[in-house]
């Protein structure tokens, strides 16, 4: 049988992007869709969304209506969970002070809202504590672990962090301090002395989990310690937690599959109801537009969190999830938005600087598996940006180091699908390559000698070869179904999007628009952007904004081609603006029709 997915998609063989297109079903996936549609009474586009998801037919229902309650496991099949919350529950009727110790990122200041605002709930004495990147670096260190102690801290839990502090934890015990450890990294088989260490992704663990960001590991904790503390001041509110449960899950781009997706599904409703003053005020402070989609988790409140971490005061994410006054919210609000400006400044400059040396490497070395690029003039708190730009733009792995004075640089890796990061940087660390390092499949922190980065780089490339160049051979655009303008109405948005959410593990749907007429294509704002509308053969019109397009492979053909006959191919979203509900084309690549 004639597999259709190995023809090009419209037979566009290279697009203006430079690349072909395929359908994301070959003929069996094209069956799965039909029979979807058919069984189900859904449209044949939302079915082969779905198909293109590895849903079944009769696993469809159930897909488009992710409950919590369908999917949620035993939390203790966790390995560490029940022994974590044992002690935790002990703490809480024990009247102890606890510290909490968590991470700069967005995953770590959502955890750590989510366990403080628990036991603040039973009235416990809590001390917070999120490391200053640049001072402290990642994960406990002996001195906040000291400080407290001597504030009156009997137990610690560490969140987002904690699975290889193997000295810190040794100084923690020897002072008298249990450590509970809430965290989902890639773990060596080697673990630190604490009374649990609660970890999806322990070698020794069989649940499943591993997918769950330490947020969501976080919630598992809670709900078995809210079925543990049925006292007089009643059960903790888990749903209204799962505004931090979805943003921490979207944020940390882990996969949205599994109890992930129910997780967001349902966090996304609760952020609807802007009841959490802190996301309410940074909600405005984002000109947050509309109910909360998992692309402004992502890409508008995410990176404000992350900016306190990466170049201001890193407990200020955690400070505003967990406010309370108004007053105080919208400061903290506001300053990270300043934040996050100063933040792209920095990171615009630190990305062009690393796009020029990744070139050069490629230049002498075209099929190298993994990147390493640095200076000692970043910030520190953008390397992982810069890693994640340049791994976009160079299809491979890359680790972006800010190289200190010494010769110590601290760093940050991102992959690719299919390419395990962390557990390279897991046996770099085994092999003495590094002084630290962690992280886990797409991303990874390390910490090296500038000395030892020609060795790093070797290992990684004589490591990840094989996978890399099986992940960088297809680099095609995948399309899930062709639409028309006309076609492309609220009504499918909306159906389609109850197959979301879609982020990592579960993209974003492609739909291709085949032979429109781009009517427009002209400058719009000062930013170098372009608006286009697209014109079916009916007349129906669709369009939207290409961002930044000055100077790109894609502003340029829309520059060229207006006029012409086209096929364009991208993501649908909605524009709500004057209160009614029009689709716009989030453009992804075009194609001059009949090449």
């Amino acid at each position: 049988m004639d597999d259709g997915s190995l023809r090009p998609f419209l037979n566009v063989a290279s697009s203006a992007t430079g690349r072909p297109w395929r359908d994301r079903l070959d003929d069996a996936g094209r069956a799965q869709a039909t029979a979807i549609a058919q069984r189900h009474g859904i449209s044949d586009i939302t079915a082969r969304v779905l198909a293109g998801r590895g849903v079944g037919m009769d696993a469809a229902p159930a897909y488009l209506d992710p409950r919590i309650r369908d999917l949620m496991p035993d939390p203790f099949t966790i390995t560490g969970m029940e022994a974590a919350v044992g002690r935790i529950v002990r703490a809480i009727k024990a009247g102890e002070m606890v510290g909490v110790f968590g991470d700069y990122d967005v995953d770590g200041a959502c955890s750590t809202a989510l366990l403080a605002s628990f036991l603040h709930h039973h009235g416990v004495r809590t001390r917070l504590h999120i490391p200053d990147r640049i001072i402290e670096g990642y994960g406990p260190n002996i001195e906040a672990i000291r400080a407290m102690r001597e504030a009156g801290a009997t137990l610690l839990i560490t969140v987002d962090c904690g699975t290889v502090s193997h000295e810190p934890f040794a100084e923690a015990r020897r002072l008298g301090l249990d450590i509970v450890v809430i965290d989902h990294h890639q773990a060596p088989l080697q673990l630190p002395d604490a009374i649990a260490i609660a970890n999806p992704n322990r070698q020794d663990d069989l649940s499943g989990l591993g997918y769950l960001c330490a947020a969501g590991v976080a919630f598992m904790a809670l709900v078995a310690l809210n079925r543990s503390l049925r006292d007089a001041r009643g059960e903790y509110d888990l749903i209204g937690a799962l505004d931090l449960v979805a943003l921490a899950t979207v944020a940390d781009v882990v996969p949205l599959v599994g109890l992930n997706r129910a997780l967001v599904r349902q966090g996304l409703v609760v952020m609807t109801r802007r009841e959490r003053v802190g996301l309410r005020a940074l909600a405005d402070a984002a000109r947050l537009d509309g109910p909360p989609q998992p692309w402004h988790l992502g890409f508008l409140l995410g990176p404000r969190i992350n900016a306190g971490g990466r170049i201001g005061d890193a407990g200020l994410g955690a400070r505003l999830l967990l406010a309370t006054d108004e007053d105080e919210a919208r400061k903290i609000s506001a300053k990270l938005d300043a934040l996050n400006r100063e933040r792209q400044a920095i990171e615009k400059a630190a990305v062009e600087d690393g796009c020029a040396q990744a070139e050069l490497v490629i230049e002498g070395s075209p099929d190298a598996a993994a990147l390493l690029v640095g200076s000692s003039e970043w910030h520190p708190g953008v390397v992982g940006l810069v890693a994640a730009r340049l791994k976009e733009r160079f299809r491979r792995p890359v680790f972006a180091m800010s190289w200190g004075p010494d010769g110590i640089g601290t760093g940050s890796g991102r992959s690719i699908p299919g390419v395990d990061l962390g557990r390279s940087v897991r046996g770099a660390v085994e092999a003495g390559l590094l002084i630290k390092g962690g992280g886990h499949a797409m991303a990874a922190g390390a910490t090296m000698a500038q000395a030892m980065a020609a060795e790093f780089v070797a290992a990684l490339d004589a490591e990840m070869r094989d996978a890399v160049a099986a992940a960088r051979a297809d680099h095609s655009l995948v399309i899930d179904a062709a639409l028309t303008a006309s076609g492309a109405r609220p009504a499918l948005y909306h159906e389609v999007g109850k197959a979301g959410p879609f982020g990592a593990g579960s993209p974003d749907p492609v739909f291709a628009f085949p032979n429109h007429i781009l009517a427009d294509a002209a400058p719009v704002g000062a930013n170098g952007h372009l608006r286009y509308r697209l014109k079916a053969g009916d007349g129906a019109i669709i369009g939207g904004v290409l961002f930044n397009a000055v100077g790109s492979q894609l502003g340029q053909a829309l520059t060229s081609l207006k006029g012409e006959m086209v096929h364009a191919a991208g993501g649908l979203t909605i524009d709500r603006w004057g209160g009614g509900e029009r689709i716009e084309l989030r453009l992804a690549d075009l194609a001059r029709a009949g090449r």
